[in-house]
């Protein structure tokens, strides 16, 4: 029997997550909470969108096929911006431009693996690369995360094989949240260089990161590329989601390779939805550094009400970018427990079992809190409702 990639892998959680919903009717003053998908519902700031309608009012190429590696203008502010916001050198030559982070994912293991290659993933992973993986024929090497759920570099180092093509990192991780500091990033990139293998760090959350310094010194290597990828987002810094725009670092001679993979899937990224992230790059500095700081203060929230739900036996494994990565006190696994909130609460989130491995119980005691679209008194309203359950206890 032929099995089709597709049916390798296992449906998308945030849509199963969603057909939790059907048939539940929600009250006006008990309206559902939804923290189960973290993307901004908001649209991009005004003058960002009056520049989006001017260019396709007015630039005719906005509607036509564009470079498959994406605009050149675009790749310039990024690439100085990257140079920047890390004290590195990055060129041009170095940027690519995708139709999403996910995408740019995709691209990179395209470019990396072959059938039956390995990646080496920290779980709890991000369920779209372990999709992606399953997808493409290559097999996802769980690194387990315990105790902090920082990935070891050296448990890492005993799983790396002949068969071993990347290490992927996320930071501000997602589910956890948690931001991994220079010296373990800098760990396991030393550690790919010396095996020849590629660091993959997906950086979608950059811009909600809660420390001022750089997220770390890779890129201040002259021979960065050699090793690291790096993959970037659009979509949470300027409320892009819709328009699909994210972007790969990596050594010129890899995107060639990634560029074969593009042209056969996009052909090239969205025209607008590149306007508008060349545009809010020169433009809205001040406003995202607001949107920063708006994130920020609902984490504060997070810190603030945590102590109601550690007097019920809860505990916060970690806490930053979009994401609260709990452990709940209850006789059930999060797979039951998730769906019985929304009929018993009103909440939506997404259960730890959808970020591990089939075989691992350890998602069966966390939930995944994304934060980014509650704000403070939503996120009171929320630990209200969280404190209430009364199920029983492990």
């Amino acid at each position: 029997m032929i099995i089709p990639r597709t049916a390798t892998t296992f449906p998308p959680p945030v849509m199963e997550a969603r057909r939790w919903l059907d048939g539940i009717t929600f009250t006006a003053d008990r309206p559902l909470i939804n923290v189960s998908q973290a993307a901004p519902v908001e649209p991009p700031h005004p003058d960002m969108r009056r520049a989006m309608a001017d260019a396709a009012l007015n630039d005719d190429s906005a509607h036509l096929y564009g470079p498959v590696l994406g605009n050149s203008p675009l790749r310039a502010e990024l690439a100085a911006r990257t140079a920047r916001l890390y004290g590195g050198t990055v060129t041009p030559a170095q940027i690519a431009i995708t139709s999403g982070c996910n995408q740019a994912f995709a691209a990179a293991i395209a470019a990396l693996c072959g059938e039956g290659d390995e990646v080496i993933v920290p779980v709890p992973w991000y369920f779209n690369h372990k999709m992606w993986l399953d997808m493409s024929g290559a097999v996802a090497v769980p690194l387990t995360c315990e105790g902090d759920m920082l990935p070891d570099p050296w448990d890492a180092a005993k799983l790396i094989t002949p068969r071993t093509r990347a290490i992927v990192l996320v930071t501000p991780n997602n589910p956890t949240g948690l931001e991994y500091p220079d010296d373990l990033i800098t760990a396991f990139y030393d550690i790919a260089k010396s095996r020849g293998i590629a660091l993959i760090v997906d950086e979608t959350y950059r811009d909600f990161h809660a420390s001022s310094d750089i997220p770390h010194s890779l890129f201040k290597r002259a021979d960065w590329d050699e090793t690291l990828v790096q993959l970037y987002s659009f979509s949470k810094a300027y409320r892009l989601t819709g328009h699909r725009i994210g972007a790969i670092a990596a050594a010129p001679t890899l995107l060639a390779e990634i560029e074969k993979f593009l042209d056969t899937v996009a052909i090239c990224p969205a025209q607008i939805g590149q306007h508008a992230a060349l545009w809010g790059m020169q433009h809205l500095d001040q406003w995202l550094a607001g949107e920063r700081d708006e994130i920020l203060s609902r984490r504060a929230a997070i810190t603030r009400e945590m102590p109601r739900l550690k007097a019920r036996g809860w505990t916060l494994m970690g806490l930053g970018g979009y994401f609260a990565y709990m452990r709940h006190p209850f006789a059930m696994s999060s797979a039951e427990l998730a769906p019985l909130m929304v009929r018993e609460s009103a909440i939506l989130c997404l259960p730890g079992t959808m970020f591990y491995p089939a075989s691992d119980r350890a998602g069966d005691s966390a939930l995944r809190i994304a934060f980014a679209n509650l704000d403070t008194d939503g996120i009171a309203t929320l630990f209200t409702r969280l404190e209430a359950l009364d199920l029983p206890r492990r």
